[in-house]
């Protein structure tokens, strides 16, 4: 295998074992939600998933464990029954881990194939997800891997959601080019005219949060779709998911003083979709938020990233390879600008659209239909840009996530828009 894909399987997997490193066998072991598979399971449904496409239908191997298919499809078997499954425990997933690594590490694959890129963002996309679980099951103890030192931030101005930055008209190429590596439901790219509008300079914050709550935010039904205002009702909501009151929140080290600065996180799509509706402003579309996530008005070209063309780092975005676990105050970065001037467009939280998830023109289903297809039509809604939790190995200005719209387990906010007279 290329010394480069070797280091960055290599480098995620180190990544993923020492999110659970510290975590209790039988906290491993256990479902913490009926939202989320046990953290063993994702374990060995990552070791299921490389033995599969690298070792097996890349590789030519026979499967290593071919009974363990079924309880390793995530199509088949949904998180809520995988707790009923007969999946490995610990030391069995670790060891089968290790050794559909080995048979990996064996064969010769090239720097550039698309079921390495697909493996490596699988297991990084799993590793956000038992993120979650532990933000759910908010063990006693437990400290995300060695934070990263955040004090160069800590003198972040406080802004606001609701200021607004203008968008030109344009007509932009929207998805991901034909080159490179990228999800089926990225492509195929094509334009889309984009009438001129306004977007958050920044994700909506806390503090803007706060003054929705104070308003009376989760008691106006007028604020609230007819769909958004029947759940709030029936799940008893009043606040954010991981906030214990309305001045200290639970994060994944345990609970803290409501950071007014950081972006609000763990809100659904109806509330999203409230708080905008409460402040004269909307949900952007999904090719709004492309658009000003990466698009030059003055050059007339498409950014590979809001910053430029450069990879990632910890300067332009808030990500897992930050190691900083939480999301940093809203605007901290300003290395990570947009060409319109939109700041943490990558990173930190992401951020719900008004799109539903649907197919690009001339959309076909790779490497099979189960992972973006079957997902398609209104009754899911598209977010963008990633989070805190997010890989840089995954997350781009064209990258599409998708979720239901009541769900406030990921590590979601918001960012709002609105129509230019």
């Amino acid at each position: 295998m290329a010394l480069l894909e070797t280091d960055r399987l290599e480098r995620a997997r180190e990544q993923t074992l020492a999110l659970v490193a510290a975590v209790a066998d039988s906290e491993l072991e256990r479902v913490h939600s009926p939202l989320m598979s046990p953290l063993v399971w994702d374990l060995g449904h990552i070791a299921a998933f490389e033995d599969l496409w690298l070792a097996h239908r890349r590789g030519g191997l026979p499967l290593l464990h071919p009974e363990l298919l079924g309880v390793y499809d995530a199509f088949e078997t949904p998180r809520w029954r995988r707790g009923e499954l007969p999946y490995l425990q610990r030391a069995a997933a670790e060891g089968f881990l290790s050794a559909v690594r080995e048979r990996v590490r064996s064969l010769v694959l090239g720097g550039d194939e698309p079921l390495v890129e697909l493996v490596l963002r699988h297991e990084r996309q799993h590793a956000e997800t038992m993120l979650q679980t532990l933000a759910l099951a908010a063990l006693d103890g437990w400290q995300p891997p060695a934070g990263a030192d955040t004090s160069a931030y800590g003198s972040a101005a406080q802004h606001s959601g609701l200021d607004l930055i203008a968008v030109p008209a344009a007509t932009v190429p929207i998805g991901a080019a034909a080159e490179g590596c990228a999800y089926d439901n990225e492509r195929s790219q094509h334009h889309v005219e984009v009438e001129a509008f306004s977007i958050g300079r920044v994700p909506v914050t806390n503090a803007d949060w706060l003054e929705f709550v104070g308003d009376g935010g989760y008691r106006r039904r007028d604020w609230w779709t007819a769909e958004g205002w029947r759940w709030r009702a029936e799940e008893h909501v009043e606040r954010p998911l991981q906030w214990v009151s309305e001045s200290a929140e639970r994060r994944l080290d345990g609970v803290a003083p409501l950071d007014l600065r950081a972006p609000v996180v763990h809100i659904c799509w109806h509330e999203a979709e409230a708080f905008a509706r409460s402040r004269g402003v909307r949900l952007p579309t999904e090719a709004e938020w492309e658009t000003a996530a990466s698009w030059d008005a003055d050059a007339a070209v498409k950014r590979a990233w809001p910053w430029g063309d450069e990879a990632p780092e910890p300067r332009h975005a808030n990500l897992i390879e930050s190691a900083v676990f939480a999301p940093l105050a809203a605007g901290a970065l300003l290395d990570g600008a947009a060409p319109c001037g939109a700041l943490g467009m990558i990173g930190d939280v992401w951020e719900w659209t008004a799109s539903c998830f649907g197919a690009y023109p001339r959309f076909r289903a790779y490497p099979y239909r189960e992972y973006s297809e079957v997902f398609f039509g209104s009754e899911y809604r598209v977010l963008r840009g990633g989070s805190f939790a997010a890989s840089a190995d995954v997350v781009t200005p064209t990258f599409r996530n998708w979720d239901l719209p009541q769900r406030r387990q990921i590590f979601a906010g918001v960012r709002v828009a609105a129509d230019l007279a």
